[in-house]
């Protein structure tokens, strides 16, 4: 790919003038119609029903961790919608461009598709989902009144849509990253991206990570000062317990890609080298920072469903939950080693044999943990009275799939494997069945498992169940 010309720049708005309304884009064009007179319908219906006192007062301004949590939840949802719609695009466009046919998709555009749809669903399904679910639960677990910071819980959530609203704002004016998720210079650079693409990714997960990360700090304060008197640590419930666990990795990681993100902002604003070739820079450190954080993030989604799983099993097994103290220190034990094992996402990139085989030594030793916290689980349910409602049913689903995501994953773990495997469709099946089988699969449990809680009558079982066989038949047809 060849360095691209900038865009000039007007005296008015900047960069910002009527080629950046991407009209040539048949695609983008009806589905901003679309997005535009649904819009506009909501806000009809809200003035019509005289909605907006109640909503300001009693949601949009509300420092309730319950209705943060059900407005995380919300954000979620929508956001699912525009990033199971980017997925369904991607088969598309493969299935049509399969034999040597162009697709529907230009290839610009097919990039900006696949970066969105990792960001979104990372950064703007699943955190808000588990977030929403810890706001929730945690402070009813331990008997708070509310979180430690109530105020810095409504500002964590605005930060959390205002990133994600700048994302979908790219969908429309000017264009997303065409980058992958990730953002690797020198792609992401200014000589190779100088369009908005990378800006609105460096900004919106910019903003959307300070709310993360002063959430991560409110529940850890909320956790270890707020518990009813004489609940000691280790009478936490254990849903508690992991949700701790991912905060401590929250507030450990996520400050390590706002720096990141600035240093490759300063790359493409102020002429710096810290991520280029020239100069002492080096790509490759980039790729080290970005996974230093990475890797703990897929720990920060899981975690939190881990505990999920816990409470699903002991309750509808009709049993305490088998070795809560291994369990506990099974959870202590992945939250130290999730820390240690971020080069496995790059072994091709010559870093030698002694590197390559201690982090695939550690990566498999992760594995050990995650595995006793699994025949936890079976022995929890070995002679109990088991209730097959739909919780249970996505918590067996789970131990199926991710257990399988998790053998690929440790396959991935020898590095002469990953030297044929990497960048391939093993990869991202292995990906998508732990984040997939462990993560939307335990949400889908935790939702269904405290929807009472939350609303005070339970979802339909029927349509539960559809859902349920839909989502396994088709997920499992996929990868």
């Amino acid at each position: 790919m060849t360095p691209q010309p900038a865009p000039a720049t007007g005296p008015f708005l900047g960069k910002l003038s009527l080629d950046a309304l991407p009209l040539h884009e048949p695609i983008l064009v009806v589905t901003f119609i679309a997005v535009a007179i649904g819009g506009i319908a909501v806000l009809a219906a809200i003035t019509k029903y005289r909605l907006w006192g109640w909503l300001w007062r009693d949601w949009l301004t509300t420092v309730d961790h319950k209705r943060i949590g059900i407005m995380y939840m919300i954000l979620g949802l929508i956001m699912f919608l525009r990033g199971f719609s980017d997925a369904i695009m991607m088969r598309l466009q493969q299935a049509m461009a399969f034999g040597g046919s162009e697709g529907y998709l230009p290839p610009h555009h097919y990039d900006q598709i696949f970066t969105a749809h990792g960001v979104i669903m990372i950064f703007f399904v699943a955190m808000p989902f588990i977030t929403g679910l810890m706001n929730y639960i945690v402070p009813l677990q331990i008997g708070a009144r509310d979180v430690s910071f109530p105020f810095l819980n409504n500002f964590s959530f605005w930060m959390t849509v205002s990133g994600a609203a700048l994302t979908m704002i790219s969908l429309f004016v000017g264009e997303y990253a065409q980058t992958g998720w990730l953002a690797y210079p020198p792609l992401s650079g200014i000589a190779y991206s100088p369009n908005v693409g990378v800006d609105y990714y460096i900004w919106g997960l910019q903003i959307a990570g300070v709310g993360t990360t002063l959430s991560g700090i409110n529940l850890i304060v909320t956790i270890l000062k707020l518990r009813a008197p004489g609940m000691g640590l280790m009478k936490m419930p254990v849903f508690t317990w992991t949700s701790l666990c991912a905060n401590i990795l929250i507030v450990a990681s996520f400050p390590i890609l706002t720096a990141t993100l600035t240093l490759l902002a300063l790359d493409r604003y102020a002429g710096t080298n810290f991520f280029t070739n020239d100069l002492g820079g080096s790509p490759m450190m980039y790729v080290n920072l970005i996974w230093i954080w990475g890797h703990p993030e897929v720990y920060i989604l899981v975690l939190p469903l881990f505990g999920v799983y816990s409470e699903v099993t002991s309750t509808f097994s009709g049993k305490k939950l088998f070795g809560y103290t291994s369990m506990v220190y099974a959870t202590i034990c992945i939250t130290i080693l999730s820390y240690i094992v971020w080069l496995h996402h790059f072994f091709t990139m010559g870093s030698g044999a002694s590197v390559n085989s201690f982090f695939g030594i550690t990566t498999m030793v992760i594995s050990i943990p995650t595995g006793a916290k699994l025949f936890n689980w079976l022995f929890t349910m070995y002679r109990g009275r088991i209730r097959f409602e739909l919780p249970m049913m996505w918590t067996v689903a789970f131990m199926l799939t991710f257990v399988i995501g998790g053998m690929t994953g440790v396959l991935l773990a020898v590095p002469p494997a990953d030297f044929v495997l990497h960048n391939s469709l093993f990869l991202i099946a292995h990906f998508h069945n732990v984040i997939i089988g462990g993560v939307l699969f335990g949400l889908f449990a935790g939702i269904n498992y405290w929807f009472p809680k939350a609303f005070g009558f339970k979802l339909d079982p029927f349509w539960g169940k559809l859902s349920f066989w839909f989502w396994q038949i088709g997920f499992w047809f996929a990868f």
